[in-house]
């Protein structure tokens, strides 16, 4: 490719750098009061010594960055005051007389056996009056929502402080001090946005709070009963993604006949994330939010509805059913289970033929992803609520687990009718339990292959069926055909006496053999879409790829190599060439 003009390396010079907008606030400031409210300076200090932690971690989001430093103080000044009143007091220990070394021994063997008393009656430990050594966690691996347990282990943290919002998903490794750092709310006003919405104090409600506003609601609750509401239900916080309810505690009468669920209403104070109002579309009657970027009695409320967005996560899943090759990203090293789950959509992508590359990212964008032209969709494996990426930035689809499963079925068996999963954890006890109930004479669909866990003992159909009495498949977004939606192919069953047979006659060779043409490329004897993919479709091979060499070839067609000439001698200073001194 030749190019007339050089290429623009620099910006215009009347070009003006944008400002970037922080995403700190620093406009508002706390006072120390407000800092110990909001941040709960003495229940955290409780518990760290409860836990007898001495290594803390404390975690902030991008907009609290500003209170971090003033946080970090405050617990630590909090800390060094109970041990200072949790020992002896220097007077008591100061000898009576200066100069009387008899005196200040006396003194200081009573000090000690004051403090070994102390101990016994503590526990026998002392533990709890080391120093302790707080570190603040500033930019996280991976979501603000998720422990960042990653950077807690770089600092050796034994115990992780959350504020702000959180997933509440479990952690694998840390414990965890959540401080949701409640912010306050127009608890008048609220009362009018809900009298407003519900005319009806017979109707069925549950009231629900983002995590920071989640200390509102008995106050809240308190309020419209008073008013006459009956049938109210005020949830609180559970640490269970996979709850009907994520994690929140449901009515009692939901806890045995789920379906009762649908005859409630959700009033939820603050935006929900998108994830939530997927859950939710399906299990309750309406969701109604409270917005609280509006202040004063102008509060409005909004009645969310899913059916757009779940159009458009049907339409990515339905792209991703033809896709050859699938990427999983590991967005999470701290939720509990996210290996489990790896190895669940692992195990699907192979069971559909199609070819998985497993890719461990921080922060998704869509430059990331760019990079591996090969790959036709991404599964992304995070927190219930960062593994739904609803971006159009985005070249190729990225869909969740749940919505994996309900891709990787046939045409005829695909039936989704507006359920959506978020939890992993929630989805491979459904999947489980579907293993434990399918009967065995079932042999069509996704629900026969669920019970094949052993490649090379899977049923009839699948062993002998050639690939080319497969049903043809066609992208449902454009109705063309796909020629190789499952390139690695159905797996084959492997027999004890022919790979004995094959091990006992192999014998190592180096010799190079000529591929035949239209043969996937391989790694390793496996078969390797991507190398193909690099070899076939990749236009640039490196630099001088353009040029075409030619050798100089005899009668016989071999190359006449250039003849012997000697090269320069001697040292830099002053080489010789051909006899002749240059310097």
């Amino acid at each position: 490719m030749s190019v007339s003009t050089a290429p623009v390396l620099s910006t215009p010079a009347d070009d003006r750098f944008e400002p970037i907008t922080s995403p700190i606030n620093t406009g508002i400031r706390l006072s120390d009061e407000q800092l110990y409210v909001q941040y709960e300076i003495h229940r955290t200090v409780r518990e760290i010594r409860d836990g007898r932690w001495r290594r803390v971690g404390l975690q902030f989001p991008d907009s609290m960055m500003v209170d971090a430093p003033k946080v970090s103080d405050s617990l630590s000044r909090e800390l060094k005051s109970i041990r200072k009143q949790n020992t002896l007091p220097e007077s008591k220990v100061a000898p009576s007389h200066e100069g009387s070394a008899a005196s200040a021994e006396s003194v200081a063997s009573e000090a000690r056996a004051l403090a070994i008393n102390r101990t016994t009656q503590l526990g026998g430990s002392t533990s709890e009056d080391q120093e302790h050594y707080l570190t603040i966690l500033g930019d996280t691996s991976y979501g603000a929502c998720c422990v960042d347990e990653i950077a807690a282990e770089h600092v050796d943290a034994d115990v992780v402080v959350h504020y702000g919002r959180s997933c509440l998903s479990p952690t694998a490794r840390l414990p965890v001090i959540y401080v949701f750092t409640s912010p306050p709310l127009d608890l008048n006003a609220a009362v009018v946005a809900f009298k407003r919405t519900y005319s009806d104090v017979q109707e069925k409600v549950i009231l629900m709070a983002d995590v920071p506003y989640q200390s509102h609601i008995p106050e809240l609750a308190q309020r419209l009963r008073d008013e006459g509401y009956g049938n109210l239900f005020a949830t609180d916080i559970l640490h269970n993604p996979g709850s009907a309810l994520p994690n929140r505690t449901v009515p009692r009468e939901i806890q045995s006949d789920l379906e009762a669920l649908k005859a409630y209403n959700v009033f939820h104070i603050s935006e929900p994330p998108n994830s939530l109002l997927l859950v939710l579309s399906s299990r309750v009657k309406a969701f109604h939010t409270l917005t609280t970027t509006i202040s004063g009695s102008d509060s409005e409320v909004l009645v969310s509805n899913t059916s757009i967005l779940l159009r458009r996560r049907y339409a990515l899943l339905t792209s991703i059913s033809t896709a050859p090759i699938l990427g999983l990203l590991i967005n999470t090293l701290s939720v509990k289970n996210y290996l489990s789950a790896l190895a669940h959509c692992q195990e699907l992508i192979s069971r559909a033929g199609k070819k998985s590359y497993t890719f461990v990212v921080g922060k998704l964008n869509a430059a990331k992803l760019a990079n591996f032209a090969e790959i036709e969709g991404w599964v992304i494996i995070g927190c219930w609520e960062s593994s739904l990426v609803d971006s159009g930035e985005f070249y190729k689809p990225v869909i969740t687990p749940f919505e994996l499963e309900v891709a990787l079925q046939g045409d005829g068996q695909r039936k989704w009718g507006g359920e959506w999963v978020g939890d992993f954890g929630s989805l491979l006890n459904r999947d489980r339990a579907v293993v434990d109930e399918v009967p065995a004479s079932d042999v069509h669909g996704y629900a026969a292959d669920i019970e094949d866990n052993d490649v090379g003992q899977s049923s009839a159909h699948w062993e002998d069926e050639e690939s080319d009495d497969e049903p043809p498949e066609f992208d449902l977004r454009t109705g063309k055909y796909v020629s190789r939606s499952r390139p690695m192919g159905r797996p084959k069953p492997v027999t004890a006496s022919l790979s004995q047979a094959q091990g006992d006659s192999a014998v190592p060779s180096s010799a190079l053999i000529q591929r035949a043409k239209g043969d996937v490329a391989t790694v390793n004897g496996v078969t390797s879409p991507g190398a193909e993919f690099l070899r076939s479709q990749r236009t640039w091979t490196g630099l001088g790829s353009d040029e075409r060499i030619a050798y100089e070839r005899d009668a016989e067609g071999k190359i006449i190599g250039a003849g012997m000439e000697q090269g320069r001698e001697g040292v830099a200073r002053g080489y010789a060439v051909a006899g002749s001194a240059e310097g």
